[in-house]
């Protein structure tokens, strides 16, 4: 489904990926791990063509070449993108936010108002409500209902809780794991370890701007040096 083969990307002439190997086949859900800066957003930018430049390997989607499109043409296409930064309109309200997708992308699942509104209800009560002045939690929670409107075949998930009061947290969290039983193929940029353990089929870690270990979860959690190594701050 998607297939990322020796990619190296760069900002202007700084270069942030120096070898990226991944893939994720439908209905999976991947996370793409590792400490703060080392390259999962660069990641995740790399495969929507987001403010980054392919500079060598193979980004793919469904044996289609993504790399020289635009973001929107590769939405288009099938892949979903939730920012680390959710990008919402700050100035529009939540439903007028969320008619802004034209659902041009066609995946298996058609998903409507009423059915991102039962995944996240808070969206429903606050849907007259102006996107900036909703808090990180809830402006996270529209980032991924706006997405999920494109019909999403592959959906980009970069950092979903980062930053969210606990109990918010895990309300995303909690759509994740609804979004999986659905069958909606995801890769997910995480750091929380407890949140691997719940939604993950496959593990990726990255470190300067390379994957360096990939497996399983249950292979992940075999060996906790990989943690020590790789995720903890030193």
């Amino acid at each position: 489904m998607l297939r990322l083969e020796n990619v190296h990307a760069s900002y202007d002439k700084s270069e942030a990926l120096r070898g990226i190997d991944l893939s994720v086949t439908p209905g999976e859900v991947v996370c793409l791990i590792g400490r703060n800066g080392v390259g999962k957003t660069s990641t995740m930018r790399a495969i929507v063509q987001d403010q980054i430049t392919v500079t060598q390997g193979r980004v793919s989607f469904e044996d289609s070449d993504l790399v020289g499109l635009r973001p929107y043409q590769i939405v288009r296409r099938g892949v979903g993108y939730v920012p680390e930064d959710r990008r919402v309109f700050q100035s529009l309200s939540v439903l007028e936010n969320l008619r802004v997708p034209s659902a041009k992308a066609a995946g298996r699942r058609q998903w409507s108002l009423d059915d991102v509104f039962a995944l996240f209800p808070q969206l429903y009560e606050y849907r007259r409500r102006t996107a900036g002045v909703m808090s990180g939690g809830e402006q996270q929670m529209l980032s991924i209902a706006r997405s999920l409107l494109t019909n999403p075949r592959l959906l980009l998930l970069d950092e979903p809780h980062e930053g969210l009061a606990p109990k918010v947290a895990e309300e995303v969290v909690g759509a994740i794991i609804e979004l999986k039983a659905e069958g909606v193929a995801m890769l997910v940029s995480e750091q929380a370890l407890h949140t691997i353990r719940r939604c993950a089929d496959r593990v990726y870690v990255v470190d300067r701007g390379q994957t360096v270990w990939d497996g399983t979860v249950e292979e992940f959690y075999a060996h906790p040096e990989i943690t020590e190594k790789y995720l903890m701050v030193q």
